[in-house]
C-alpha cells in the first residue's frame, strides 16, 4: 500500500490553527472598527488593517507571525478601550 504524501499546499494544523487565530483577530478588528463613530477615522482604521493584514499575508516565519499575532491583539484592545473610554464621557 503506498503512502498518500499531502501536496505542498496543505498546513500543518499549527498553520491551520494560527491561520484562524489570524483571521479571527482580522474579523473582531473589523467589526471594533465599524464601531467608531467618525466616518473618516473608520475609514482610516478599516484601510488601514486591510494594509497591514495584506502586507503580512505571506510571511512565514513562525517567530515573526507570533509576534504579528501579538500586536494585533495589543493594537485590538487600544482601540476597544479608546472605543470605551469615548462612550463613557
Amino acid at each position: 500500500m503506498a503512502v498518500s504524501r499531502l501536496p505542498s499546499a496543505a498546513l500543518s494544523l499549527k498553520q491551520f490553527l494560527q491561520r484562524q487565530k489570524v483571521l479571527g483577530i482580522y474579523r473582531n478588528m473589523l467589526r471594533t472598527i465599524r464601531q467608531v463613530p467618525d466616518q473618516a477615522d473608520r475609514k482610516y482604521l478599516r484601510d488601514w488593517a486591510r494594509d497591514e493584514f495584506k502586507r503580512n499575508k505571506s510571511a512565514t516565519d513562525q517567530d515573526a507571525i507570533r509576534m504579528m499575532i501579538t500586536q494585533a491583539n495589543n493594537h485590538l484592545e487600544e482601540l476597544r478601550k479608546s472605543l470605551a473610554l469615548a462612550r463613557s464621557r
